[in-house]
């Protein structure tokens, strides 16, 4: 007799799709899950067309519709999980080639049993089915009526039933529309479910055995078909136990006959790490009788580890890897080459520095074992190509395959996307934001571009990227920020990991280190501003603040003069009609915009920025506006200021302004206007325009990531930018909104907090709130005759929480490794007592998580955010309630003028009440409840209040320009202007005697000496105070002037012509000291500790102690002590 008999009666579709499933399974696996889907789905729509509890989701695919809040909330956690793993099993069988075992049709037919059991039990009129009813396999038939059906048959099927079955969104389109018999049905259902409903269900619903099957279909997932005997319950010897046998659970095969991989599986209620020394075990078996170890995982379907002993100490994984991903990490133990033993590419970064923070990432992956990696480097020090040469050497020495590059922004992913065709074009670099289906080597993507095809399943059920499928993943302008909003990437690929970021090292923020596992202050490696303009290689800033009285202080009435306080009280401030008596400084230039301010800043920077073409036009400038109104007022008044300059001289670039790449591309063209751009957001990154030299900030900056970010767009070198030989030597920043106090005082918080969202601060309240309520009656010493209020409302607030975690989509990536507490707490008696621990587990946890609960008004939300708050202020007594109270009694205010509305009219007598003070006294939480529940769904009638723009002309007043020291930035100082002026006017001037002798290496006189500080005090260059710090400095002025004007190369190599002659040096020998001598020709000499800095321990860790003798090594020291003597003699 078949399982499925009780449902011919009333659901005779279902019934006959289960019968078949059940009678193919033993013969057509494949085709037994495809029936049993099948099967699935004619139940799936049965119930949504005849139960009004459902609500339909955006789509009525199967997946969809089982995954819908509504829906799991009707079936529960136990009968979701088995129609999971139905659909599941349907999806592999219909669209995956590979061989279907009997054991998956056995599985999806069980479980298809049991939800049918429920079906029948929930909705059934007539016969239902004995409680002690069972499945049992081997009551399956043993032969087929119907064929075996190939995969093209099967989709062709699916398609034809896909036809002809009626489309739920067109059946339900309009419930008030619904045909009456339908309607009678509806309403026969739902008094058969209350009834049933009081019949306790006694079935057996087998819920352990669906939970350990989920190892099965995350493997499946990755590709693994599990469709050979020897693929599970492997037989090895040598296990040390009595028999000397054991059993691998998951033995993951290569195309060889040699194993890839193992599995050991616990069951879900056991700590997976509970099987990491039999994995192991296991491993050494099959070692032994293969000849290769296998990558090893532990698994209990929750959580997963990944244990690589070869290579690295066990990890968590949200998953398995798939086949050639395995099969790579295998071959690599043999084929991995040593990163040390490869040059890196000097084609593609050319300075010391990028290659010494190559080497230290290698370094850090291969001697010190760590996955991640940080490295700071300043805007303009060339990142990107940083990144190309280590993904170049990742790749030749094969320690990466694929690499995945992540940007905020599209421009910066085009950036790099462009970067690896110039760079590396062999790489074959992807855009996944405009070539998602493209494959490559090289990846880039924005985050929330990434976020989406993550969760991207393909028709087979696997997933596109699996998370082996990088091994590199580089994130540019690694912060906190981005790790609070997209952490998820970053834990579900396993993957090295390599962090960029432009912000001082001394700025970071400190969770940003123990993000990637480093000492706070110590990234992996550091070169920052000031050491780029110290190299020469950026440009430095210099710093000026300017202060503007109303941005700094606002405005105030009693401050203005007479005409002034007449234009004042004249002006049309808001629709109420009342005059404030001052403006905020925060106001000025966000909706307040006072002409003479925006004039007076306009002035200043035309007559003090930096100028070009003989000093007639004022350099590139960028200024920095506070929103797209006020650089609008800006770009108006620069007209007003500037008419002889005809409209094109300052424009406006902001993601508003159509065709904005064109304009930016004329702003980057030296002799092209416009020469001023005025941005919001949109040139603060991702754009390098060498000519800048004036950087406005005309709004305040609380971010340090975006400030120095901002101040990045000045850095880059500009040769010939005044002329010929005359190159850009710093660039000035104006700032009139007190930036560079702020950020010189180091604020802790500089680097902003990104507010978590609203939907996850509404799950912490409902927390709390449920955790006050127990507190509350935990503490109570009698036990009331009835139920208090206060049960009702934590109740309600119980179920709201529960609701929203049942409603997290398993399938989602970021939901999954959350998986254990999902399940936990979709469950209703897991509300029942809620431990401290608990509520801080669910906050820290699944608050937060993505939720398929239909989206709700902002406005709505944010009110009940604001009730929320107010009933823990109630129940705990804190001094917040009477603001908020003012908030709530301010919106019944602006509700009241809404009467007209008749849903606001239904509601008036409450909204008048509670503007009264009587009604807020001894109020309780379940009447702020009530008042919650009633008002939410109006507040959405209440205009959103856009404050007018008011424009005014009063006299505002601009301090004096003070020079501020920047720290990090690399501030051009007086010293350093002192240095760049001697350099160019030394190397102008290259056949004076005493230069040429220092070039040559020829000892200096006296009358050498006096000549050289003579002319360099005669030339204007700098006084008597720079150059006797540049003497005590350099120790000697001869030094100073050979470290700016170099030694002639011929002079250096006969340097070291004896240290040469009569040795055999090896390639690497002589490599080092071609190194050290084109130091000297650019520096002019070299102090002996640099040896042991990078990039001479770039051919060896150890420096010059991995190439010479001890007795060499002193030759060399001494032939540079003797190079710096002979600049230094007198």
């Amino acid at each position: 007799m078949s399982h499925f008999a009780f449902l011919q009666r009333e659901w005779p579709g279902v019934h006959e799709a289960a019968a078949k499933a059940e009678a193919v399974a033993y013969s057509d696996p494949r085709t037994g899950c495809f029936y049993a889907r099948r099967a699935l789905e004619l139940l799936v729509h049965w119930i949504y067309k005849h139960d009004p509890a459902l609500r339909l989701p955006y789509q009525d695919t199967l997946s969809a519709l089982i995954h819908e809040p509504t829906f799991k909330t009707a079936v529960g956690d136990v009968i979701f999980a088995k129609a999971y793993v139905v659909v599941k099993l349907g999806n592999f069988a219909v669209h995956e080639p590979k061989p279907v075992l009997l054991m998956n049709a056995q599985t999806a037919v069980r479980e298809l049993f049991h939800v049918c059991y429920w079906l029948a039990h929930t909705y059934g009129k007539d016969t239902k089915p004995p409680a002690n009813l069972t499945f049992d396999p081997k009551a399956l038939p043993a032969t087929a009526p119907i064929p075996k059906q190939t995969t093209d048959q099967l989709q062709k099927l699916e398609a034809q039933n896909r036809e002809k079955d009626e489309k739920l969104s067109a059946v339900l389109a309009d419930n008030d529309a619904l045909d009456a018999e339908l309607a009678r049905l509806r309403e026969e259902i739902a008094a058969v479910k209350k009834a049933n409903a009081a019949t306790p269900d006694a079935h057996d619903y087998s819920e352990a055995e669906t939970r350990d099957y989920f190892i099965d279909l995350l493997l499946k997932e990755a590709g693994w078909p599990l469709d050979k005997p020897e693929d599970r319950e492997f037989k090895v010897e040598g296990m040390p136990n009595g028999k000397g046998v054991g059993k691998v659970d998951y033995v993951l095969w290569g195309d060889d006959g040699k194993p890839l991989g193992l599995v050991e599986a616990k069951k879900t209620r056991r700590d997976a790490r509970a099987g990491q020394h039999q994995a192991k075990l296991y491993a050494d078996c099959l070692e032994a009788k293969f000849g290769q170890r296998p990558v090893i995982f532990y698994s209990n379907g929750y959580e997963h580890w990944l244990w690589d002993d070869a290579n690295y100490p066990p990890r968590a994984v949200q998953g398995f890897y798939k086949k050639p991903e395995l099969e790579l990490l295998i071959q690599r133990r043999a084929s991995r080459k040593p990163l040390g033993s490869v040059d890196v590419d000097r084609t593609i970064v050319e300075r010391y520095y990028q290659t010494r923070a190559i080497r230290r990432v290698a370094e850090s992956f291969e001697k010190d074992k760590q996955r991640k990696a940080l490295l700071v480097m300043a805007t303009g020090a060339g990142k990107t190509r940083t990144v190309i040469a280590l993904v170049d050497l990742l790749v030749k020495c094969n320690w990466a395959k694929r690499v995945l590059f992540l940007a905020d922004r599209v421009a910066l992913v085009n950036q790099a996307v462009n970067a690896f065709k110039k760079h590396l074009p062999d790489s074959a670099p992807v855009n996944l934001v405009t070539e998602k289906e493209a494959e490559g080597r090289v990846f880039a993507s924005t985050y929330p571009t990434m976020m989406g095809l993550i969760d991207d399943t393909r028709a087979d059920g696997n997933r596109r990227f699996g998370v082996g499928h990088f091994d590199l993943v580089v994130i540019d302008e690694a912060h906190r920020s981005v790790f609070q909003k997209y952490r998820a990437i970053f834990d579900y690929f396993d993957s090295l990991l390599v962090g960029l970021t432009a912000t001082p090292k001394g700025e970071i923020d400190r969770n940003t280190y123990s993000l990637f596992d480093l000492e706070t202050g110590v990234p992996t490696d550091a070169y920052d501003l000031a050491e780029a303009v110290k190299d020469g290689f950026l440009v430095p800033s210099r710093p000026v603040s300017v202060p503007v009285r109303f941005q700094r202080e606002g405005i105030k009435y009693d401050d203005l003069t007479d005409d002034e306080k007449d234009e004042w009280d004249e002006k049309d401030w808001d629709d109420s009609g009342e005059i404030p008596d001052r403006v905020e400084a925060a106001a000025v230039n966000k909706w307040l915009f006072n002409t003479d301010t925006v004039d007076k800043v306009l002035v200043h920077l035309m007559t003090h920025g930096v100028t070009v073409a003989g000093g007639d036009r004022l350099g590139k400038t960028i200024i920095f506006a506070k929103n797209q109104a006020h650089a609008q007022f800006i770009s108006d008044r620069f007209d007003v200021v500037c008419p002889h300059l005809k409209g094109h001289f300052a424009e406006v670039i902001t993601f508003k302004v159509d065709y904005v790449q064109n304009l930016i591309d004329t702003f980057s063209v030296k002799e092209k206007a416009p020469h001023i751009a005025i941005s919001v957001d949109m040139l603060d990154t991702g754009i390098d325009v060498p000519e800048v030299v004036n950087l406005v900030f005309f709004k305040r900056v609380y971010s340090k990531t975006k400030f120095w970010q901002m101040v990045g767009r000045g850095t880059r070198l500009c040769p010939d930018l005044f002329g010929p030989d005359q190159h850009k030597q710093f660039f000035k920043i104006f700032d009139y909104c007190g930036n560079l106090e702020y950020f010189g005082e180091n604020p802790a918080e500089g680097d902003g907090s990104i507010s978590e969202s609203l939907g996850k601060r509404l799950f912490k309240a409902r927390l709390e709130l449920v955790g006050v309520l127990d507190q509350k009656t935990a503490n109570r010493t009698t036990v009331p005759d009835e139920p208090s209020p206060e049960v009702g409302l934590r109740h309600d607030t119980a179920e709201r929480l529960r609701g929203e975690v049942a409603a997290m989509n398993l399938d989602n990536f970021i939901v999954r490794p959350k998986r254990r507490l999902v399940e936990a707490f979709a469950k209703a008696e897991s509300w029942k007592e809620v431990s401290d621990d608990a509520r801080r587990e669910l906050a820290d946890e699944v608050a937060g998580l993505p939720t398929e609960l239909p989206s709700e008004p902002e406005e709505a939300k944010r009110f009940d955010l604001l009730m929320l708050r107010l009933q823990l202020a109630v129940l705990l007594v804190e001094p917040s309630f009477e603001r908020l109270r003012d908030q709530v009694k301010e919106i019944a205010g602006l509700l009241e003028e809404k009467a007209s509305i008749p849903m606001v009219h239904a509601q008036l007598q409450l909204i008048q009440d509670i503007q009264s003070d009587d009604w807020w006294q001894d109020v309780t939480a379940p009447i702020l409840e009530s008042v919650r529940k009633r008002l939410r769904d109006l507040v959405r009638f209440i205009e959103k209040t856009k404050r007018k723009p008011v424009f005014t002309d009063f006299q505002d007043e601009l301090g004096e320009e003070t020079e501020v020291a920047l720290t990090g930035s690399g501030s051009a100082d007086a010293f350093e202007r002192f240095r760049d002026k001697a350099r160019a006017f030394l190397r102008s001037h290259m056949q004076h005697t005493a230069i040429r002798k220092l070039r040559a290496n020829e000892r200096l006189n006296t009358n050498d000496l006096a000549d050289l500080e003579r002319m360099l005090l005669e030339s204007k260059v700098g006084g008597a105070e720079e150059l006797e710090r540049a003497k005590s400095e350099s120790h000697g002025l001869g030094v100073f002037v050979r470290s700016l004007v170099g030694l002639d190369r011929e002079a250096a190599k006969r340097a070291f012509a004896l240290f040469i002659a009569g040795k055999s040096l090896g390639a690497n020998q002589i490599e080092f000291v071609n190194m050290v001598i084109d130091h000297l020709t650019e520096h002019g000499v070299m102090d002996a500790n640099q040896l042991y800095e990078s990039p001479f321990t770039d051919i060896t860790s150890r420096g010059p102690d991995g190439l010479f003798t001890s007795q060499q090594i002193d030759e060399l020291v001494l032939i540079l002590k003797d190079v710096s003597a002979v600049a230094a003699a007198a």
